[in-house]
């Protein structure tokens, strides 16, 4: 972005909005924002003594699956930012005026992928995907999900449920 009308003039400011088309995939894991997506940038540039103070506010859509039930996703990420972009020569900088221009593609990148959800889910309640069939549990509402019995515990699931044949009901510890 070109701030050659800003540059060495402390106190002036400059509004600007544009939008981009990404040319490559931003994020990895179960949610992305694909190529081909538009990002909107809405910018303010201020001239400060150090260099260039970048605010910023970028929008766009990431997409990929669910991570409990796999279905595929969608949803808006807005993301904020601010970011120095100090004069050359002056003091180690992470960012620098390059040739009467500032480059705010990696803060859009950066800031856009950091926000992207580590464990997206489909909707907040997502019950995820029974753990026998591998069917969508939202699918069924009236379902719930069937707990796979450990077989270490397998001897232990008929206890308590009925007495076994030739009990003596009348035997310590169990129910008149």
């Amino acid at each position: 972005m070109l701030v050659r009308d800003i540059e060495h003039r402390p106190g002036e400011m400059r509004e600007t909005s544009f939008e981009v088309e990404l040319g490559e995939k931003w994020g990895e894991g179960l949610v992305a924002v694909e190529p081909g997506s538009r990002v909107a940038v809405d910018a303010r540039l201020e001239s400060v003594h150090e260099g260039i103070l970048v605010s910023a506010t970028a929008n766009t859509e990431y997409a990929g699956v669910c991570g409990r039930c796999l279905t595929d996703i969608a949803a808006p990420v807005e993301v904020e930012f601010q970011e120095l972009f100090a004069y050359p020569g002056r003091e180690a900088s992470d960012f620098e005026v390059q040739d009467d221009h500032v480059d705010l593609e990696t803060l859009v990148r950066d800031a856009i992928v950091l926000s992207l959800p580590f464990q997206p889910v489909c909707r907040p309640d997502c019950p995820g995907l029974d753990p026998i069939t591998g069917e969508r549990l939202a699918d069924e509402p009236s379902a719930t999900p069937r707990q796979a019995l450990d077989p270490r515990w397998a001897a232990l699931a008929g206890l308590g449920s009925e007495p076994a044949e030739g009990a003596d009901e009348n035997a310590p510890g169990s129910q008149a």
